[in-house]
Formats: structure tokens, sequence, C-alpha cells
């Protein structure tokens, strides 16, 4: 392990539930892979100055895994500091960066990473997910997004030892105008390639079509609309790995390679 920590402090902004809408999706998305986990641990990677997400994810995760442990790693000693006292039985607070420096050589089932790459240089996002997915457990996952401060829009890619898999847009509906708001919490690697040419744009350009497309149905609720939107899509050809089912939630997940940044 380095000697020293990888990476740079964030701000530190948190705010109490404001990853909702990353954890439940994490819970079902993870949860036959926790169920069946020798060691079901995940880390929250750069939680800021107060615990709260790292607390959060402990409680979700163990709606699915009764012994679901969270580790919280942040590279400010000062934060770690203010965050020991509410360690408890499954949940501890260790000093560290990208390194994910967890004792005896664990390896996590998820790295989650909210809002600590929106600081770095698009150059660097590749490194540092090649980094974190290689700390991962077979079969892991390393969630890294963006949300806005009290977790209304969120924008996430999933990633495995391999490589990104896919993208999930969540956002409390009554909060859009239209689908592309969700363009302003794009991760890293996508957000300064919306713009013509690129698929990322051309994926919320037709989500906006489709959006405008459904408007009748805004009469039944934005839930209504935003699910007849997402299922217009996956008619028109584009990648969905969800359903009505996940949709319901203000959810939409792509595939990966649908959004890569073009060469």
């Amino acid at each position: 392990m380095p000697s020293r920590p990888v990476g740079t402090p964030t701000r530190g902004t948190t705010n109490p539930n404001r990853l909702r809408r990353m954890d439940r999706w994490i819970a079902a998305t993870l949860a036959g892979r926790l169920r069946g986990a020798d060691d079901p641990v995940a880390v929250d990677l750069g939680y800021g100055a107060a615990p709260w997400t790292a607390v959060e994810l402990l409680g979700r995760l163990r709606t699915v895994r009764p012994d679901a442990e969270v580790v919280g790693v942040e590279i400010d000693p000062a934060r770690v500091a203010a965050a020991v006292p509410y360690e408890r039985p499954g949940l501890s607070f260790r000093h560290g960066g990208f390194e994910v420096p967890l004792p005896g050589g664990r390896r996590p089932l998820l790295i989650r990473a909210a809002n600590v790459l929106r600081q770095y240089d698009e150059s660097q996002v590749a490194a540092v997910w090649a980094g974190l997915c290689g700390r991962l457990a077979p079969g892991g996952l390393l969630v890294e997004g963006t949300c806005d401060e009290i977790g209304r829009r969120h924008v996430w890619v999933a990633l495995g030892p391999a490589g990104p898999q896919t993208v999930t847009f969540a956002a409390r509906l009554s909060s859009l105008d239209r689908p592309s708001d969700l363009a302003e919490r794009l991760p890293k690697a996508l957000i300064h390639r919306n713009v013509p040419g690129e698929r990322v744009h051309a994926f919320l350009t037709a989500f906006d079509r489709a959006w405008a497309t459904a408007a009748p149905f805004a009469a039944l609720g934005a839930r209504q609309r935003w699910t007849r939107a997402a299922a217009a899509l996956s008619d028109a050809g584009w990648p969905l790995t969800d359903g009505p089912r996940r949709w319901r939630h203000g959810e939409v997940t792509v595939r990966w390679e649908a959004l890569a940044p073009g060469g």
C-alpha cells in the first residue's frame, strides 16, 4: 500500500439522506451478490465532513444482508476523527484514499464514490476507475457519480473489475422540467461530453423527445410520464437494462457503451 493516501480532499459537503436514490438502486442491484458473499463489506469512499452517508448505507444494505459491513474511508484525518464516535459493530472509519486501505487484505463487494471525482480532470477518471475496480472482490461493483445537495437529481456509473457497465439517471420527478435537466449531474467522465456528436447528448435529446411525446400522461402524474418515456426509449433501440419496476422509482439505466465518450 502507498505510504500516503492517494487523492485530494473533497469539499466535504454532505447531508442526511442525500444518497438515498443511489443506495436503493445498489441494494436492489447487488442483492443477490450481497446475500451470497463470504465477506459482505462495502466502502463509502470520501464520505465527507460528516458520516451520515456511511451510516445510511449500512442500514440500507442490512435490509438485504443483516451482517453487511460498511467502512467509511476519508483522506482528511480530521473527518475520520469526527466520525469515530459513530462507529458500532459493522460500521468503522479509516484514513485513506483511492488505495482503499482495508485491513487484512479484504476486498470490498462494493465501493461507492459519490461526488468525489467532480473536482478531478476528465483525463484522470479512467486511471481512478481502474485502480478502484482493481480493489474489488470478484463480482464486486464500483458505483461512482454525482448528485445535487439534497439528492433530488443523481447520475452514476456502475463498474465491475472489467470496467464500466451501466449509467443510471435518477430523480425526484417533480423536480424535472425535462430529463436533460439531469445533465448538470453527469459524472466527470460524461459531463463535458454533453455536446452534439457525443452519445450522451444523443441519449438525452432522445429522452427529452420521448418525454415530450408522453406529455398526455402527465395528467396521471410525473411517474406515469417518466415510465412511458422510458418505454419509448427502449422501443427506439436504446439498450436500457431495467424496466417498469425501476422506472417507477424515477430511474432509467442504460448500458455504458451506448453513452461512452467518443474518441
